[in-house]
């Protein structure tokens, strides 16, 4: 079976490479579990410094697998999903995570650079984070930290609308570092990884959390969560899915709001 999680070292850079090209890298449940491990590794392993994702076949990811979301909607998921512990994993993450981000980044793509500390775009990469078209509500504490970050107008426009933003607008309005010609991407995010991978170890684990107030990025995932679940069972996320499966445009206009 082909990994869909490479995983490599560095100079104490743990690089994690979503490697599912076929797929556009979308999240399944198993791949999100090896993420949620090796980064959960990486805290406790003092030969790692930093933490690298990036995806294979010149794209980030194109987000959770719909098939996945379809299962829990109709009850037929069973067992731990793996998605939620991801990304609690990544908001409690004491060691910097860099994203190197090519191609796109749909949901989760763009939530968890949320918790990056350091992230470099492709100029022509394409960021979306479609959540209501889905039916959903935004996750990984999305709905604090985006508007924090790009302004409630920007934010809403990205959720309710599943508004586009380029990388080159990413890296103008504060979602990324830097944006680079798409073959320079991966090669900055690793010589950034390296950097800080260098840097006083305790020093950039104080300055991160000084930077990021835990308790409240968790309080907000829970809700995210608790929210999320309920909304996958909804008759909007079903119609949805099977707009989706069917490849036709959902039509929420008769689905009574839930």
């Amino acid at each position: 079976m082909t990994d869909h999680i490479k995983i490599a070292m560095d100079d104490g850079v743990l690089i994690l490479t979503m490697n599912r090209p076929d797929k556009k890298n979308a999240l399944s449940n198993d791949m999100y579990r090896r993420l949620a491990e090796a980064v959960e590794e990486a805290q406790a392993d003092p030969a790692i410094r930093a933490v690298l994702i990036q995806g294979e076949g010149g794209v980030f990811t194109a987000g959770n697998d719909l098939s996945d979301f379809a299962a829990v909607s109709s009850g037929e998921a069973k067992g731990t999903r793996y998605g939620s512990v991801f990304i609690d994993t990544i908001g409690r993450a004491q060691k910097p995570l860099i994203a190197a981000v090519n191609g796109i980044a749909v949901g989760i793509g763009v939530t968890m650079l949320l918790h990056c500390d350091l992230v470099y775009v492709a100029e022509d990469a394409r960021l979306s984070t479609p959540f209501v078209n889905l039916g959903l509500v935004p996750e990984a504490a999305s709905s604090l930290l985006l508007p924090a970050r790009i302004g409630h107008a920007r934010a809403f426009a990205m959720f309710a609308l599943g508004e586009v933003v380029l990388g080159s607008k990413a890296a103008e309005i504060g979602l990324a570092n830097q944006a680079l010609p798409a073959a320079e991407v991966q090669a900055a995010a690793l010589a950034a990884a390296r950097a800080v991978a260098k840097r006083p170890l305790g020093s950039v684990m104080a300055t991160k959390r000084l930077m990021r107030d835990t308790a409240a990025i968790a309080a907000v995932m829970e809700a995210e969560g608790k929210l999320f679940t309920e909304r996958l069972k909804t008759a909007e996320a079903a119609e949805a899915f099977a707009a989706f499966a069917e490849r036709r445009a959902p039509d929420f206009t008769k689905v009574a709001a839930s």
